[in-house]
Protein backbone atom coordinates (compact mmCIF):
# COMPACT_ATOMS: atom_id res chain seq x y z
CA UNK A 1 0.00 0.00 0.00
CA UNK A 2 3.03 2.48 1.16
CA UNK A 3 4.59 1.70 -2.05
CA UNK A 4 1.11 2.65 -4.30
CA UNK A 5 0.27 6.03 -2.27
CA UNK A 6 3.99 6.81 -3.01
CA UNK A 7 3.82 6.53 -6.98
CA UNK A 8 0.55 8.61 -6.53
CA UNK A 9 2.28 11.24 -4.78
CA UNK A 10 4.82 10.95 -7.57
CA UNK A 11 2.61 11.60 -9.89
CA UNK A 12 0.49 14.48 -8.27
CA UNK A 13 4.09 15.97 -7.52
CA UNK A 14 5.00 15.46 -11.19
CA UNK A 15 1.85 16.95 -12.13
CA UNK A 16 2.62 20.20 -10.79
CA UNK A 17 6.04 20.72 -11.06
CA UNK A 18 6.23 20.14 -14.47
CA UNK A 19 3.89 22.32 -15.66
CA UNK A 20 5.03 25.19 -13.58
CA UNK A 21 5.11 28.36 -15.38
CA UNK A 22 8.87 28.40 -15.58
CA UNK A 23 9.41 31.75 -17.32
CA UNK A 24 8.80 33.37 -14.02
CA UNK A 25 11.75 35.47 -13.50
CA UNK A 26 13.30 36.93 -10.18
CA UNK A 27 15.44 36.33 -7.65
CA UNK A 28 15.79 32.94 -5.88
CA UNK A 29 15.57 32.47 -2.02
CA UNK A 30 18.36 32.31 0.14
CA UNK A 31 19.82 28.65 0.79
CA UNK A 32 22.78 27.90 3.17
CA UNK A 33 25.59 26.79 1.51
CA UNK A 34 24.45 27.76 -2.05
CA UNK A 35 24.44 31.04 -4.22
CA UNK A 36 20.46 32.51 -4.07
CA UNK A 37 19.30 33.03 -7.83
CA UNK A 38 20.04 36.28 -9.41
CA UNK A 39 17.65 38.67 -11.10
CA UNK A 40 19.54 38.85 -13.87
CA UNK A 41 20.25 36.18 -16.39
CA UNK A 42 24.09 34.58 -15.69
CA UNK A 43 26.92 33.86 -17.94
CA UNK A 44 29.31 30.82 -17.80
CA UNK A 45 32.96 31.04 -18.38
CA UNK A 46 32.28 29.24 -21.79
CA UNK A 47 29.85 32.80 -22.69
CA UNK A 48 26.97 30.70 -22.28
CA UNK A 49 23.89 32.89 -21.14
CA UNK A 50 20.78 31.04 -18.95
CA UNK A 51 17.47 32.44 -18.14
CA UNK A 52 17.28 33.93 -14.47
CA UNK A 53 16.20 31.81 -11.45
CA UNK A 54 12.55 31.97 -10.69
CA UNK A 55 11.87 32.37 -6.90
CA UNK A 56 9.45 30.28 -5.45
CA UNK A 57 6.66 32.70 -4.85
CA UNK A 58 6.90 32.74 -8.88
CA UNK A 59 6.91 28.99 -9.07
CA UNK A 60 3.83 28.64 -6.42
CA UNK A 61 2.03 32.11 -8.49
CA UNK A 62 2.58 29.82 -11.83
CA UNK A 63 1.08 26.85 -10.81
CA UNK A 64 -2.64 28.29 -10.59
CA UNK A 65 -1.99 29.17 -14.22
CA UNK A 66 -1.16 26.11 -15.38
CA UNK A 67 -3.28 24.12 -13.76
CA UNK A 68 -5.99 26.42 -15.82
CA UNK A 69 -7.32 23.72 -18.33
CA UNK A 70 -7.54 27.25 -20.89
CA UNK A 71 -3.52 26.61 -21.09
CA UNK A 72 -2.60 24.62 -23.77
CA UNK A 73 -0.81 21.51 -24.03
CA UNK A 74 1.88 23.07 -26.00
CA UNK A 75 2.71 25.90 -23.48
CA UNK A 76 2.88 23.54 -20.66
CA UNK A 77 5.09 21.11 -22.88
CA UNK A 78 7.82 23.58 -23.67
CA UNK A 79 8.69 23.65 -20.07
CA UNK A 80 9.64 19.70 -19.90
CA UNK A 81 12.91 18.82 -21.47
CA UNK A 82 12.44 16.06 -24.33
CA UNK A 83 8.92 15.78 -24.16
CA UNK A 84 7.47 16.93 -27.19
CA UNK A 85 7.14 12.87 -28.19
CA UNK A 86 4.26 12.81 -25.84
CA UNK A 87 1.74 15.76 -26.52
CA UNK A 88 -0.78 14.56 -23.69
CA UNK A 89 1.36 14.50 -21.14
CA UNK A 90 0.74 17.80 -19.50
CA UNK A 91 -2.61 16.68 -20.03
CA UNK A 92 -2.66 13.73 -17.83
CA UNK A 93 0.07 15.17 -15.09
CA UNK A 94 -2.94 17.59 -14.26
CA UNK A 95 -5.69 15.21 -14.51
CA UNK A 96 -3.48 13.15 -12.11
CA UNK A 97 -3.08 16.21 -9.81
CA UNK A 98 -6.74 16.63 -9.65
CA UNK A 99 -7.83 13.11 -9.18
CA UNK A 100 -5.35 12.14 -6.17
CA UNK A 101 -6.46 16.30 -4.44
CA UNK A 102 -2.67 16.62 -4.47
CA UNK A 103 -0.80 19.85 -3.13
CA UNK A 104 2.47 21.00 -3.49
CA UNK A 105 4.20 24.32 -2.46
CA UNK A 106 7.80 25.34 -3.67
CA UNK A 107 9.68 26.37 -0.63
CA UNK A 108 13.09 27.43 -2.63
CA UNK A 109 15.12 27.97 -5.38
CA UNK A 110 18.86 26.97 -6.08
CA UNK A 111 20.72 28.35 -8.79
CA UNK A 112 23.58 26.01 -9.15
CA UNK A 113 24.96 28.48 -11.80
CA UNK A 114 25.91 25.99 -14.03
CA UNK A 115 22.36 25.75 -16.16
CA UNK A 116 20.70 23.87 -13.61
CA UNK A 117 18.64 24.71 -10.65
CA UNK A 118 16.65 22.90 -8.09
CA UNK A 119 13.15 23.55 -6.38
CA UNK A 120 12.62 21.91 -3.25
CA UNK A 121 8.87 21.46 -2.47
CA UNK A 122 6.47 20.16 -0.14
CA UNK A 123 4.06 17.90 -2.06
CA UNK A 124 0.95 15.81 -0.48
CA UNK A 125 -1.96 13.48 -1.52
CA UNK A 126 -5.45 13.72 -0.45
CA UNK A 127 -4.70 15.85 2.91
CA UNK A 128 -2.25 13.79 3.70
CA UNK A 129 1.21 14.76 5.40
CA UNK A 130 3.14 16.73 3.05
CA UNK A 131 7.03 14.85 1.63
CA UNK A 132 9.69 16.41 0.53
CA UNK A 133 10.58 16.56 -3.03
CA UNK A 134 13.44 18.19 -4.84
CA UNK A 135 13.01 18.81 -8.59
CA UNK A 136 16.06 19.44 -10.85
CA UNK A 137 15.71 21.97 -13.79
CA UNK A 138 18.10 22.63 -17.04
CA UNK A 139 18.14 25.85 -19.27
CA UNK A 140 17.33 24.96 -22.57
CA UNK A 141 16.35 27.42 -25.47
CA UNK A 142 15.98 30.48 -22.84
CA UNK A 143 13.69 28.54 -20.41
CA UNK A 144 13.99 26.47 -17.34
CA UNK A 145 12.74 23.24 -18.17
CA UNK A 146 12.09 20.06 -15.39
CA UNK A 147 15.10 17.45 -16.39
CA UNK A 148 13.80 14.69 -18.68
CA UNK A 149 15.77 12.14 -16.47
CA UNK A 150 13.57 13.16 -13.23
CA UNK A 151 10.35 13.03 -15.39
CA UNK A 152 10.65 9.57 -16.80
CA UNK A 153 12.08 8.22 -13.34
CA UNK A 154 9.08 9.68 -11.63
CA UNK A 155 6.74 8.13 -14.23
CA UNK A 156 8.43 4.53 -14.41
CA UNK A 157 7.90 4.63 -10.50
CA UNK A 158 4.10 5.26 -10.54
CA UNK A 159 4.05 2.66 -13.36
CA UNK A 160 3.34 4.63 -16.30
CA UNK A 161 5.33 5.48 -19.46
CA UNK A 162 5.42 7.90 -22.04
CA UNK A 163 7.00 7.37 -25.51
CA UNK A 164 9.24 10.60 -24.87
CA UNK A 165 11.19 7.94 -22.22
CA UNK A 166 11.64 5.07 -24.41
Amino acid sequence: MKLRQSGRLAVAALAVVTVFGLSACGSGEKHPGHTPAKPSTSKMASGQTYPPAPSATELNTAMQKVLDPSVPDTEKLDLMQGMQADPSLPSRLVEAYKQNNASITVTNVVDLGNGTLTADAQAAINGGAPQQAVVPFVAEAGKWKVQKDWICNILSLANQTSPACS
